[in-house]
């Protein structure tokens, strides 16, 4: 099988819907620039028409409502957020609009809007700019969150989402664009809801989602260097979250390390150990714990980036305490 980077087989997913379903179209901010959203929508507008791929003027809100408006008549809509830091603008589409629709209407008319909400912290930006607020979204009844890790699932969640009945949240992760991994060329679909074993374990379960599932992988090849076996989860879907896939693995390894590229308080994180915890308390063999993003605004400097955003190296700091901890209490 070939191999594509992240940020190509979010294009090729694009690519292959635009030309077999005609419901499909795209719209939002920069669109037409690979500076705002990469090479994941190179020339599609040259290739399918700026009828379709339409970039709009920056009014988050109006953008979002159109979308939602489209879908609700019959469109499978795509709106693009360059930074999800502005699609709070659009929470009222987001949130009153598109989650509710269904239910306001007993069922019989959905809103199957795709909202693709880029991650782009780093680099710099500051505050303003580098949030990631997918915790936010899986609060809300009606909405799906899926966040891909690999170029396989950037490529079969988008296809999923598009085609999904319901409005689906699709958060992307600038730092995975470069990641490369075996995509079919085929359209196919990852199941929205499903998480995925990355790595088999017996001492402790990792679990994560999109960039930190990815550093959970790296810890875990670490920690295994040491003759530490860690399972990694991949949730690839936040909200419906795979309680089953996550329950089974707690219960195989008796420990938990959650991370997540959101805040601490409220966040995925904590929302997966008060699951674990209610649900096979009597399998953990020693306390929990989970790497997350400190509860403070993302800084600007360089140096200060670096101890902000956690990586594979903190992932393994918290595992060695855990199981340094689990030891003390045997």
């Amino acid at each position: 099988m070939r191999e594509i980077s992240y940020s190509q087989a979010i294009r090729e997913a694009f690519v292959e819907l635009l030309r077999t379903d005609s419901r499909v179209f795209i719209l939002g901010q920069g669109v037409w620039s690979p500076w705002y959203v990469g090479t994941s929508m190179k020339d599609l507008d040259k290739e399918f028409g700026r009828g379709r791929i339409i970039d709009t003027p920056v009014s988050e809100a109006a953008t979002t409502g159109a979308a939602v408006g489209a879908a609700i008549a019959g469109m499978r809509p795509v709106v693009i957020h360059p930074r999800m830091d502005f699609m709070l603008l659009a929470v009222e589409q987001i949130v009153s609009q598109a989650a509710n629709w269904h239910f306001m209407f007993g069922g019989r008319v959905n809103a199957p809007v795709t909202i693709r909400a880029i991650i782009n912290r780093g680099g710099e930006q500051g505050a303003q700019h580098s949030q990631s607020v997918h915790a936010w979204f899986m609060h809300v009844p009606g909405l799906k969150v899926v966040m891909p890790a690999t170029p396989y699932d950037a490529k079969g969640l988008l296809v999923a989402s598009i085609l999904d009945g319901n409005p689906v949240l699709y958060v992307d992760d600038r730092w995975l664009y470069n990641e490369v991994g075996e995509v079919p060329e085929d359209l196919y679909s990852v199941p929205i809801g499903k998480a995925a074993l990355r790595r088999e374990g017996t001492d402790l379960t990792i679990v994560g989602s999109s960039y930190m599932a990815l550093q959970a992988i790296i810890a875990a090849e670490a920690l295994a260097e040491n003759g530490i076996s860690a399972e990694v989860i991949d949730l690839r879907t936040i909200k419906p979250l795979d309680d089953a896939s996550i329950i089974q693995s707690v219960r195989k390894t008796g420990r938990l390390l959650v991370t997540d590229g959101g805040w601490t308080t409220c966040g995925v994180a904590a929302e997966v150990i008060a699951r674990v915890t209610i649900q096979a308390l009597e399998s953990l063999r020693g306390p929990v714990a989970r790497v997350c993003l400190p509860d403070v605004p993302a800084p600007m400097s360089a140096p200060l980036e670096r101890a902000y955003y956690p990586g594979s190296e903190r992932i393994i700091e918290a595992v060695e305490r855990m199981l340094d901890s689990s030891e003390a209490r045997s």
